[in-house]
């Protein structure tokens, strides 16, 4: 017979309750969790900048202060860019959508055939007499919706910039103190592996930049060869978008064949076909190779990670995949010499 003192039962079972809480805790703050991922991200992308100027003899807070408004300028410079290109895109379909009604209800032009093939017309008039046009577009939970989205949005962005600012500006006073917790002995042994998970993270940071602009400058090109409007905007977006894991590829492909093919439906067949063998190339040669040497991970881990954190958790997860894996190489490397100087001091020495 196994007994077992209730107090080990005791403490048992406030393990797993302390573990289930802390998951339902992490649920309901995923949203949370990631905006400090994203501005974890960004304060890792822009504090090379900061410690340039900290060896220029600027002090850290006066640093960070001028690598922020320099990030933010560029941001909007960038803007400036596309958002107008965005307004007239959306300016021009606004004046056209007349014209593209009529071509329905009369049945001519791509959209008409289309209309009278699946019988859009018939289909709109019966969920019109049935709910409502309230029913039919779900307007008042749309607008509810889309509010809530504006609001988070905005929200979001506010956020992510304070925690990116307030991360360059006090980030090294809370590694120090939680070097400060470790044990003397040990701690310039974790100042060392500190130092890897820094080049570890920044390297993945580095290595997302240079995809997305690779991304960038081949949908550029690809653009104006077919003399696609807004071609270099348009790439811009691609760059950007790209950032994002998984959704960010599709969403700008989505949103640049859909203006190709307003434009001109043989140059929306060719970006289609463009982006669907780019983003092949991307997620299976392009992506392990650049972090395989940014992050000094193998291609096969790098591909397994993205795969794995995709599942697990997403975006967030396919996000937080590659530094997490880096992170994970960097402590097993310090704990396997540690761990085989131990095994070859308890073997036995052979006898002269």
């Amino acid at each position: 017979m196994v007994t077992f003192r209730p107090r080990t039962i005791l403490a048992v079972i406030a393990i797993v309750l302390a573990v289930a809480i802390l998951l339902a805790v992490v649920w309901i703050s995923r949203q949370v969790l990631t905006w400090i991922l994203v501005a974890i991200f960004f304060a890792l992308a822009l504090n090379p900048a900061v410690e340039f100027f900290q060896r220029r003899g600027l002090r850290r807070g006066w640093s960070a202060a001028l690598t922020f408004l320099l990030a933010i300028g560029g941001i909007v410079a960038m803007g400036s860019l596309f958002v107008p290109t965005l307004v007239d895109e959306a300016r021009g379909f606004a004046d056209a959508l007349p014209g593209y009604v009529n071509d329905v209800s009369e049945g001519r032009g791509p959209l008409g055939r289309l209309a009278e093939r699946y019988e859009l017309e018939q289909r709109v008039r019966e969920a019109v007499a049935d709910g409502g046009v309230a029913r039919l577009l779900g307007l008042s939970g749309t607008a509810i919706a889309v509010t809530k989205g504006v609001l988070t949005f905005v929200v979001a962005i506010v956020t992510i910039a304070f925690m990116t600012f307030f991360m360059l500006l006090e980030g090294p006073t809370w590694i120090e103190r939680l070097y400060g917790l470790i044990p003397e002995r040990s701690r310039d042994k974790w100042r060392g592996i500190g130092r890897d998970i820094y080049r570890t993270v920044g390297g993945y940071v580095t290595g997302n930049l240079l995809i997305s602009v690779i991304a960038g400058i081949s949908s550029t090109i690809v653009l104006l060869v077919l003399g696609v409007p807004y071609a270099v905007a348009l790439g811009l977006l691609v760059a950007i978008l790209d950032l994002i894991p998984l959704a960010g590829a599709t969403l700008a492909a989505i949103i640049v064949t859909t203006v190709a093919f307003i434009d001109w439906i043989p140059a929306g067949i060719v970006v289609l076909i463009f982006f669907v063998i780019y983003q092949q190339l991307e997620n299976h040669i392009l992506q392990p190779l650049v972090y395989s040497r940014t992050v000094q991970l193998s291609p096969l881990a790098i591909l397994i990670a993205v795969l794995i954190g995709a599942k697990l958790a997403g975006i967030l997860g396919a996000l937080a995949a590659i530094p997490i894996a880096g992170t994970i190489q960097v402590l097993l490397f310090a704990w396997l010499p540690r761990r085989t100087g131990d095994r070859a001091a308890a073997e036995p020495r052979a006898a002269p």
